[in-house]
C-alpha cells in the first residue's frame, strides 16, 4: 500500500528539493512545487514528470500541483573554479565593479558558504542584512553593489560546519532575496563540484558560467572538472579567465611566470570555449582586495584587465 514516505521518495527522484506540503488522501496527492529558476518549458516538463511518476504508484489516482515562486527574472552569472586559491572571489568582485561602470544593474551573491570573502572585498564587514517578510534585504556598500554573504550572518571567524542540504538552503535564501532592480546577479561560487554547486544549478539555473584558473596544469585539471559540471547541467560556459598570469618585477620590470603562461587560453581553445582574458599576478590586486577597494575602479593596467573581461562578459549577455 502506498504511503506518504513512498510518495516523497518518488518526488525526490524527479523533483529533488522542489516539493513541499505533500498530502495523500483517498487516492489524491496534493503538493506545492517550487519552480524558481525554471523557464516555462522546464516548469511544464517538471510538472509532467511529477504527475507521471506519482501516478505509477499503487492507490494514486489523481495528482494536484500548485506551482510557486513566480518572480522577476534575473540573470545569474556563476563564477566558478574546480579548486580554491585561484582568485575566483577577487575576479567576481572586480567583474561586478566593472559591469556597474558599464551601466549594468549588478548584485553579488557570495555562494562560498564555508569561506565567505565578499564582505571584506566590498568593504561591508560587520553589517547584517535586514529582512522584509521572509526575504533578506542585501547589504549596501559604497560601490552601490548590493551583496549577500554568510559572512554577514555568521560571527567573525566562526566556522560554518554545515552539511550539504543546510548549506543549500542557506544559499537559496541568499539568492531569493529582495534584490530590487538588480538585473545581473554575480554568484561567487564555492570551489569544487559538490552539494552547494549542484543545489544552486538545480534551483536557480545560471544563464552562464565564467571559469577561473591559473595557468598551471594542476589548476587546469580542476578547472576542466568545473567545466564538465556546468556542461552536465546544460549551463553555457561564457568563457575562461587566466588569473595570476605573469609577474612584473617591481625593481627591473622583467616579466616572469611562476605559474606558467598561456595554459588557460590553450585549454579554452582545446575545449572550444571563449577565452575572456588574463589577469596578472600583482601585489596591487592583493592590496586592493584586502583593503576593500576593488582595483577595477582604477585606470591602471591591473584595473583595465578586469574591465576588458567585463566588457566581453557584457557582450555575451547582450547577445543571448
Amino acid at each position: 500500500m502506498t504511503d506518504i514516505s513512498m510518495i516523497e521518495a518518488a518526488l525526490e527522484e524527479v523533483a529533488a528539493g522542489r516539493s513541499s506540503a505533500v498530502k495523500f488522501d483517498a487516492g489524491r496527492v496534493s503538493l506545492v512545487l517550487n519552480v524558481a529558476g525554471l523557464d516555462v518549458r522546464d516548469r511544464g516538463q517538471v510538472e509532467i514528470a511529477v504527475k507521471s511518476k506519482l501516478l505509477e504508484l499503487d492507490d494514486v489516482a489523481k495528482v494536484d500541483i500548485v506551482m510557486t515562486a513566480e518572480k522577476v527574472e534575473r540573470r545569474l552569472i556563476a563564477v566558478g573554479s574546480g579548486k580554491g586559491g585561484v582568485g575566483k572571489s577577487t575576479l567576481s568582485t572586480n567583474l561586478a565593479i566593472a559591469m556597474k561602470a558599464l551601466g549594468r544593474k549588478v548584485g553579488m551573491v557570495d555562494a562560498d558558504i564555508y569561506g565567505p570573502s565578499q564582505p571584506r572585498l566590498l568593504s561591508c564587514e560587520g553589517r547584517r542584512p535586514e529582512a522584509e517578510g521572509k526575504q533578506l534585504i542585501p547589504v549596501s556598500n559604497e560601490f552601490d553593489i548590493p551583496v549577500l554573504s554568510m559572512g554577514h550572518l555568521a560571527k567573525p571567524g566562526q566556522a560554518i560546519a554545515w552539511r550539504g542540504p543546510m548549506a543549500g538552503k542557506a544559499l537559496d535564501q541568499l539568492i531569493d532575496a529582495h534584490w530590487g532592480d538588480v538585473e545581473d546577479l554575480i554568484v561567487d561560487m564555492p570551489p569544487g563540484t559538490g552539494d552547494v554547486q549542484l543545489s544552486m544549478m538545480q534551483n536557480h539555473k545560471p544563464v552562464g558560467a565564467v571559469i577561473v584558473s591559473t595557468p598551471q596544469d594542476l589548476s587546469l585539471m580542476d578547472a576542466t572538472r568545473a567545466v564538465d559540471l556546468f556542461s552536465q547541467a546544460k549551463i553555457p560556459i561564457i568563457g575562461m579567465v587566466e588569473n595570476m598570469a605573469g609577474y612584473a618585477c617591481p625593481h627591473c620590470g622583467e616579466i616572469s611566470d611562476p605559474f606558467g603562461t598561456g595554459g588557460a587560453e590553450a585549454a579554452a581553445k582545446t575545449m572550444s570555449m571563449p577565452f575572456l582574458g588574463r589577469v596578472p599576478l600583482d601585489i596591487e590586486i592583493r592590496k586592493s582586495g584586502d583593503g576593500g577597494a576593488p582595483i577595477a575602479l582604477s585606470d591602471g593596467p591591473q584595473g583595465r584587465a578586469f574591465q576588458e573581461i567585463a566588457k566581453r562578459l557584457v557582450t555575451w549577455l547582450d547577445n543571448q
